[in-house]
């Protein structure tokens, strides 16, 4: 499950995902990526369950998250919920801003701060628009989500 969300203004992106592990030999990934700008707000709320009789079971999630602005905010909350003793299960999340020092680099190569900034949110997203195996829709979601971080228009995009 991989998820994109793009926010500006005093939108939501509101997820809450349960994936319950009930049979040995699973496998789950669940990554999510989010942009918020301006006093938009973000929400992830994940939970993996992983029943007793479900070994073998490989489990990630991960909410990783940039803030564009000091009013944007996000509450993450990625959980694990293990009662089988043979498993590898990971979760995590981050909260940041862009790194000054990569825009710096950037704009040491003569690149502009505003376009040094996009090419970091482009990246950022990135992670999870090369996820996409169908070339054709990655190829859409890409020139989409570029077209959106260059007029500064974020969305919210989900697969």
């Amino acid at each position: 499950m991989n998820g994109l969300y793009l926010t500006r203004d005093d939108q939501l992106a509101d997820h809450h995902m349960i994936v319950e592990h009930a049979q040995p030999h699973c496998n789950s990934h669940e990554y999510f990526n989010g942009i918020l700008d301006g006093r938009s707000r973000g929400v992830f709320h994940g939970r993996i369950l992983v029943r007793q009789e479900a070994q073998k079971t490989d489990a990630k999630q991960t909410n990783k998250n940039l803030l564009l602005s000091d009013d944007a905010g996000v509450n993450t909350k990625p959980q694990l919920e293990i009662y089988a003793d043979d498993v590898k299960c990971t979760h995590g999340a981050t909260i940041g801003q862009l790194n000054e020092e990569s825009i710096f680099y950037l704009r040491a190569r003569g690149i502009g701060r505003e376009t040094a900034r996009r090419m970091l949110m482009h990246a950022f997203a990135g992670e999870i628009i090369e996820r996409i195996r169908n070339e054709a829709l990655r190829m859409e979601l890409d020139k989409l989500v570029w077209h959106r971080l260059e007029q500064n228009k974020l969305i919210t995009v989900t697969s």
